[in-house]
Formats: structure tokens, sequence, C-alpha cells
């Protein structure tokens, strides 16, 4: 009777794998086969059709049902595993351009460094600019995080200061194509390259503040000066990488949180491993956690102080934005 039980258990387990299996094996094929739409169709129904006798022979104990669907599902991973990024597509012109750096000493010089005007989302003034920054003068690391599905989602920037007033903030992003419309679900199937974005705060900031009308939440970074300057190299290394050799977005293991904090762990191998860096939302309640974050208020007050929506649209387009909206956000 055990064995029987333990039979009956495993192939239970067995059917559920390839449930599982068959539910990505077919999304794969609908997101990723250069055919036109009718075919991307009929494709995923016929996985669908091998999967079921497949299915069947799992329970009924006769498994030579399973080997067309095990061919199939070998002959998928070799055509997966020849999906590899271009860095070439007809790009959103926001995402057009990946920046690169080169470092002189102290002197960190960026190409392609996007500085936008904003009137809409679709009605703006593109502007790619050369900028040089003095590393040594970093006085500073903010994180942004902007909430635009609830309050478990949101996209994270980091941002950093310099004695001269600058601020150069660096988003890594979904690199979409022209007319493209961001999906999660299409984020786990190689659908979308890679991007990070360095950018002035008027316009990566300020286009999901004052255009999009996302509830953006600024937060102050506990990071010496030379934690900030090894974060702020570790960012050009990966950008530069990037544009060498290109990457797809991962929207649970490659994405705005998750490249951020894979860099941080290299300036602290100890830094522990959480839900929340997945679930961005609640990232800030992560860095209070570990000492991240300003401790003089509530992580509640520190939300409130940090929320810059109101003070965004007060500032507009104003060389100091970026000045104004931090004012009365805790300094750690």
């Amino acid at each position: 009777m055990i064995a029987k039980l333990l039979s009956i258990a495993g192939r239970l387990v067995l059917v559920l794998v390839g449930l599982l299996i068959a539910l990505w094996g077919m999304l794969a094929l609908w997101y990723r086969l250069p055919f036109p739409e009718i075919v991307r169709y009929a494709v995923p129904v016929l996985w669908i059709l091998i999967t079921l006798p497949a299915l069947y022979g799992v329970i009924a104990a006769r498994w030579r049902l399973a080997l067309p669907f095990l061919t199939a599902f070998a002959a998928l991973l070799v055509w997966w595993s020849t999906i590899l990024p271009t860095g070439k597509g007809d790009w959103a012109p926001d995402v057009s351009r990946q920046f690169t750096a080169t470092v002189e000493g102290s002197t960190a010089r960026l190409s392609n460094v996007r500085d936008f005007e904003w009137r809409s989302d679709t009605d703006f003034t593109p502007r790619w600019q050369d900028r040089s920054y003095d590393i040594d003068t970093i006085t500073g690391v903010d994180l942004f995080t902007s909430y635009w599905a609830g309050p478990a989602i949101a996209h994270v920037m980091l941002s950093f200061s310099f004695a001269d007033r600058r601020h150069l903030a660096f988003s890594v992003e979904v690199r979409r194509k022209q007319g493209e419309v961001y999906s999660a679900i299409s984020g786990f199937f190689k659908h979308d390259e890679l991007i990070v974005i360095a950018a002035d705060e008027r316009d990566v900031i300020r286009v999901r503040s004052n255009i999009r009308g996302e509830d953006v939440q600024l937060f102050a970074l506990r990071t010496g000066p030379a934690e900030a300057k090894e974060l702020f190299l570790y960012l050009l290394s990966e950008a530069n990488d990037l544009a060498a050799t290109p990457r797809f977005y991962n929207t649970a293991t490659t994405n705005c949180t998750t490249v951020p904090f894979h860099l941080a762990r290299k300036l602290d191998p100890g830094l522990p491993l959480d839900w929340r860096v997945l679930v961005s939302g609640y990232l800030p309640d992560y860095l209070y956690d570990i000492g991240a974050l300003s401790h003089q208020v509530p992580l509640s007050e520190l939300r409130k102080l940090g929320s810059i929506d109101a003070r965004a649209k007060a500032a507009g387009d104003s060389p100091d934005f970026s000045t104004l909206i931090r004012a009365g956000v805790p300094r750690p």
C-alpha cells in the first residue's frame, strides 16, 4: 500500500512538472516565434496536443506516450539556447542609446547622457549629451521609487549627487521597440533587451512625477564617499559591458531592482537576499530594516517626507529641480 501511494504521489509530481513545462513552452513559443500571428497561435496549440498524451501516459504509467513530448521539449530547449540578444532594433526614442563611459583619474566622461524635454509621453524634445563628472566629489546617493501599479510594483532608480550641485540618475530599463508596450509576462521569455540609462533628473524623474503621474518617492541612502564612488564606477562598468555584450531583460532576475542590488552586493557580499528585492515596491522597507536609510523617523514618515510629487510639479522644468524636490527629505 505504501509503495502504491508513493508511486501515485511521484506520478502526480511528474504531472505537475509536466504542466509547468507545458505552460512555459506555450508562452515561449508565443512570445519568441518569428512568424506571423496565425503561426504563433497554431504552434502552441500543437504543443498542447503533444503534451496531453504525455500527461495521460504519466498518470497511467504508459511511459512511451511521453516520448514525443520529451523529444519536442529537448528540441525547444535547443532552439531556446540559440536566441541571443543583438543590441540592434528599431528602438523607442527614449531607450535608443546605451550610454558608455571612460574614466581617467578622477574624471568620468559619459557619452549619451539623456536630457529629454518632456511635454507629454509622446511629445518631447530628445537630447543626448556628453558630460564629465569628478567622481571624487560625489556627496551622496539617493534612491527613487516610482509607483505605477499599486504599492508592490515600483520602478527603482539611483541618483548620485556631486559637490557642484549636479545630480546624475541611473535607470535600468526594458529596451522597448517602437510602439511596444511593456509587459511583465513577456519579460520572462527573452522578449526584451536590457538598457542602463544615465540621465538628468529633470528628465528621468520629472517624466514620471509630472508627465505620467506616478507616485515618486525619494530616499537618501546611508553610504560613505568611498562606497558611493565604488558603486558609481560599478554602474559605469555595467553600462560599458552592456554596450559591448547585450543582455536580455528578465522580470525576475535582471531588472531595475536586481541589477543595482547585485552591484551593491559587490560592495558588501554579506548583504542579505530578501523577497523585497524582487517585489520592488517594498525595497525601501528592506533598506530601512538593514540600516541603509535614515532612522531619524519611522519609515512611514520617511515615505511621507520623501514623496516628491507636489514639489516636482511646483518645480516644473526649473534648473533647480533636483534641489527643490529634496526639500525636507531627511539625510542620514
